[in-house]
Parts: structure tokens; C-alpha cells; sequence
């Protein structure tokens, strides 16, 4: 992806922040609990933790959670929602935090927008010995029948690159970690372990209206022209519509946190 267009993208989230609160989904439980399983301490960083969705399952997992947050409506929304947690502005590339002060930097559905040339330094100067970096992922679960059906029609804007079990695999397989580089603060070149990957089961109660909100709160989607995204968002309903599973009521959405995960030596 081109600087440019990742850029916008990923700044895009902050005009649908109120949205992104009510209608995202938070992380399986069980999924954060293996991504802190070798931190050797309960410091944790949220690092672009948005409107707090990861910031909750960590907190409620009993982690001492600082979360980091580059967009000031993102940042609001959270600091709103969860007004007991330290929540600071700052980014991947320049976190305001002191070397060595937490044990884990975890990372929900944001790690991609990192420039890990630049990040993965300034990670790794925040973690103490032996910490924890991980990304986690929602990803829609295609294994279920009306579920593939749903990211067919959807398209790419709305389910991408890596919001499927198989794509996210492969996409996060060669994704650029910080196993090598030189901090520019310390000009130390710390070294990282091999990546591991894991999936958890995960699910989110919905009905028809409230997974259209869902899927246009996609960076995909919010950067759509008007017209272009009023079309999707119709074909997305239509589908909805269409399937016995989905049509009348609320439903389970089947599907999986997964996570990366990789340790400061």
C-alpha cells in the first residue's frame, strides 16, 4: 500500500468515532490472555488503541493498561467510555512513554498501520526485557457458509486483506516485525524472538442493521465516495436480507480474534 493511501485510511476513523465505539466489536478473552501469557509483568500498552475496545478486555483481564491513541476523537471517545484508564495522545512512531516501563505493547486491528522501520524501535525501547509485542485481529469467520457469502459481497472495502482466517494469515506471515534496527532515542539495536500466531474463537451479537454499521465503519468504507458507499452498503443489506440466518432478529457473527505475537529478548 502507497504511504498516501495508507495514511488516509488510517486517519479516516476519527469522523466515525462514536460509531466505531458502539458498533465494533471488543476481543475474545481468551485471545488476550495468551498474547500477555509470557509478559513478565502486568504493564501493559494499548498502542493505537482507538475508542478502547482492547483497553476494556485488558482492564477487565486485570492488566495495569496505558493506552496511546493518535487521533484526538478516538482519544476522546475513549477517554469517555473508560475515564478510570490513563489514556495519553501519541503514536506507534513516538510513544510518550519512558524506556523499559511496560511489560507487553498489545495492538488491536492497528498494527498494520504502523511504519514498523520506525515503530518497532521505538516499541522495543518501551518494553522491558523479556515484554510481549502483539497485534490482534477480528476477522470474520468464512469457514461459515453465509458468513463467506457476506465478505463476497461485501467487497474488499469492507472485509480486506486481513479479515479472514486464510488472508490474515498470510498477511501478517511476512509482516515487517522489529527483529532488527536501531532505536533513535537509545541507539541500541534490540533483538526479538520468531512470531508466533494463534486463533480464538470470538462472536458478536448483531442483527441485520447493526452489522451494516459495523462493516461501514471499514476504512475501506469510510473513505468511499458518498454514492459508491451507499451502493455497498445496500448490496451488504440485501444479502442480509436474503439469508434465513440474518434476516428477523439478532444473531451471533461467528468470528475469531487472532493474534501475533512476538518477544523482546
Amino acid at each position: 500500500m502507497e504511504h498516501d493511501d495508507r495514511s488516509a485510511l488510517s486517519s479516516s476513523f476519527g469522523a466515525a468515532a462514536a460509531a466505531y465505539a458502539e458498533h465494533r466489536p471488543d476481543y475474545a478473552q481468551a485471545a488476550v490472555r495468551w498474547a500477555l501469557e509470557p509478559a513478565p509483568g502486568p504493564r501493559v500498552l494499548d498502542l493505537g488503541a482507538g475508542t478502547g475496545k482492547l483497553t476494556a478486555t485488558l482492564v477487565a483481564a486485570g492488566a495495569d493498561v496505558v493506552a496511546v491513541e493518535p487521533d484526538p476523537a478516538m482519544l476522546t471517545e475513549l477517554r469517555r467510555t473508560l475515564p478510570a484508564v490513563r489514556a495519553l495522545p501519541g503514536g506507534a512512531e513516538a510513544i510518550p512513554l519512558p524506556d523499559g516501563s511496560v511489560d507487553a505493547v498489545l495492538a488491536g486491528n492497528a498494527m498494520h498501520w504502523f511504519d514498523m522501520a520506525v515503530a518497532g524501535p521505538e516499541i522495543a525501547r518501551v518494553l522491558a526485557p523479556g515484554g510481549i509485542l502483539a497485534g490482534l485481529w477480528n476477522v470474520l469467520d468464512d469457514r461459515v457458509d453465509w458468513v463467506a457469502g457476506l465478505a463476497r459481497v461485501s467487497g474488499s472495502a469492507a472485509v480486506g486483506p486481513r479479515d479472514t482466517p486464510a488472508s490474515w494469515r498470510a498477511e501478517t506471515a511476512g509482516m515487517h516485525l522489529p527483529r532488527t534496527g536501531t532505536a533513535p532515542r537509545t541507539g541500541t539495536a534490540p533483538r526479538f524472538g520468531s512470531p508466533e500466531q494463534a486463533e480464538f474463537p470470538h462472536g458478536q451479537r448483531r442483527n441485520a442493521g447493526s452489522l451494516v454499521e459495523t462493516l461501514a465503519t471499514r476504512a475501506g468504507m469510510l473513505v468511499m465516495p458518498e454514492p459508491e458507499r451507499e451502493a455497498a452498503l445496500g448490496r451488504i443489506r440485501a444479502y442480509l436480507a436474503s439469508r434465513p440466518e440474518t434476516a428477523d432478529g439478532e444473531f451471533t457473527l461467528p468470528m475469531l480474534t487472532c493474534v501475533l505475537r512476538i518477544r523482546r529478548l
